[in-house]
This record gives C-alpha cells, structure tokens and sequence, in this order.
C-alpha cells in the first residue's frame, strides 16, 4: 500500500494551502514516501477521496494509505502532538 496525500494545486483558500505544506513538510521531514494526488485535474481523483473519506463533502487536503483512509489536517496535527504519526498513517 502506499500513502497518498489527496489536495489542491488550484485553490483560493489560504489555510487549505498551508494545512497541505504542514502535511507535505513534515512528511519530507520524516522521509516518509507519498503520493501527491492532485484532485483539480479531474473529478475522478476527488470522487476518489471523498470516497475514502466516506464524506460527499470533504475538502483536500486528506491522507489514505491504499484504501484505508487515515484522516483530515485536524486528526494529523493530533497524531503528531500526541506523537502517533506512524499509527495514524498506518504505517
């Protein structure tokens, strides 16, 4: 399996864009491998991750490894402060 990081390369909301550098930052920091799975190139890869998110409504950025779905930037910023990162991306 293997970890992907669904967000937007197009977006107009500036925290959507910070919460997706957090996560991307501190991914690079940790030398953990990801996918980034750009969801503004088509609506198959946001399908996608609301699909696995199990939410019609939720907004990149969003991280699953394989088809198990591991949570928004709120429950990343938790694993990390609680310091559960690998637990949380099932690793």
């Amino acid at each position: 399996m293997s970890l992907q990081v669904f967000y937007a390369s197009v977006s107009g909301n500036v925290m959507v864009k910070k919460n997706q550098e957090r996560i991307f930052s501190v991914l690079d920091s940790k030398s953990i491998e990801y996918e980034k799975v750009d969801i503004t190139q088509g609506s198959d890869a946001k399908d996608l991750m609301r699909k696995k998110a199990g939410d019609p409504t939720a907004l990149a950025p969003q991280i699953c490894n394989g088809d198990n779905y591991c949570g928004d930037i709120d429950a990343f910023e938790n694993a990390i402060e609680n310091e559960q990162l690998e637990e949380f991306l099932k690793l």
